[in-house]
């Protein structure tokens, strides 16, 4: 069986690259197609892959400002010829899933999110720019849309992240899915009952993520809060933190464990499509204060690991912390629900899935005899 991975781009590790990485390991002789690929901004093992570009990798700038040429990326994912595959694995939020294989290639599409700023978050994107932006954004994205809906019947069979993301295929693609959630390296974080009376977020300061929502709440209240990460709005959100507030920056994966390990609890206040840093909060025995949208209802009980709020004003976040306090929580219960989440789990899940997907597909392909 010839395997080939499909990824939108390669340009800075996160969860859907953890991804890559386990596809990599089941199958080390398939090559990775991408439309863009920095490997100054990749771990290392990445250079030992065999990773393919699309043309846009010649593109100025485009390691850096890839996003912006966003309307190249269908024709540049339909340009990989991967009519030598038999089986053929795209991890999608964007274009990935779009690309073209004949009626002998099983196309299993890991879908991570349908297109955020082409459908759910379409007019929060628009919003955030000028005049002349929001009316080209209108028009490149209809189109966008269109084709993004076509390519989904490319797809042989989905695989969604969560059920979050499940209902949105079923909404967008009118496709049904299997939920595998994503793997969470829970073995890396251990359980913790120190604390030394700090509230945590980790996370990119971008405008979604919803981070001034915190930095406002406590500033407000004047408990401790440490801030982990770096983005657009670093600057903005700084200037609103009081004295009471430790802004950080971007840190090693050391220093974040190091956090986790020590804070009272970790505030997640944006709606994802999943979400792997509460998991990994929990997985050191830390209760979460989350937003009641998305992912984190799937990974979150509230009462038990964690506490919702379930409007983003700065008063609904003063009153989660509130009322976070006045509930006693089991580290140990906490840990055990992390390990739900685990990388062996989705490494087991996914393999089946795989193995029994393409034995149906070899089947009907042969004309039912089994080979």
């Amino acid at each position: 069986m010839k395997v080939a991975i499909i990824h939108d781009w390669l340009t800075i590790y996160g969860g859907a690259e953890s991804i890559i990485r386990i596809l990599h390991d089941m199958f080390p002789d398939a090559p990775i197609y991408t439309t863009v690929y920095d490997k100054d901004n990749m771990p290392g093992d990445f250079r030992r892959m065999d990773i393919r570009t699309s043309y846009i990798q010649k593109f100025p700038f485009s390691k850096k400002k890839y996003t912006n040429y966003l309307p190249f990326m269908p024709r540049a994912v339909e340009q990989f010829d991967l009519s030598e595959y038999d089986l053929v694995i795209s991890s999608s939020t964007c274009c990935s899933k779009g690309v073209l294989t004949g009626a002998n290639t099983l196309h299993i599409c890991y879908c991570n999110t349908p297109m955020r700023y082409g459908w759910d978050f379409y007019h929060e994107y628009r919003a955030t720019k000028g005049f002349l932006s929001r009316i080209f954004i209108g028009s490149m994205m209809k189109k966008i849309r269109m084709w993004d809906r076509l390519s989904a019947d490319r797809v042989d069979t989905f695989i969604a992240n969560s059920n979050n993301v499940a209902r949105r295929i079923q909404k967008h693609y009118r496709r049904k899915s299997t939920v595998i959630y994503p793997p969470v390296r829970t073995k890396l974080f251990q359980k913790s009952r120190i604390d030394d009376g700090f509230y945590l977020v980790v996370s990119r300061l971008v405008p979604y993520k919803r981070i001034d929502l915190v930095v406002e709440a406590f500033s407000k209240m004047g408990q401790q809060l440490v801030v982990l990460g770096s983005g657009s709005e670093y600057q903005s959100i700084s200037a609103m933190a009081a004295h009471n507030i430790k802004m950080l920056g971007r840190v090693d994966d050391d220093k974040v464990l190091d956090y986790m390990k020590r804070c009272r609890a970790f505030l997640f206040p944006g709606e994802e499509d999943f979400g792997i840093t509460p998991i990994e909060a929990q997985a050191c025995g830390k209760p979460v204060i989350a937003y009641g949208r998305g992912g984190a209802l799937e990974t979150v009980i509230d009462g038990k690991t964690g506490i919702f709020f379930y409007e983003q004003t700065v008063n609904d976040v003063i009153n989660a912390v509130r009322r976070f306090e006045t509930v006693e929580f089991d580290a140990g219960v906490i840990r055990e629900h992390a390990e739900k989440f685990s990388e062996e789990r989705f490494r087991t899940e996914l393999k089946d899935f795989i193995e029994k997907e393409y034995e149906k597909f070899a089947e009907a392909r042969n004309g039912g005899r089994v080979q």
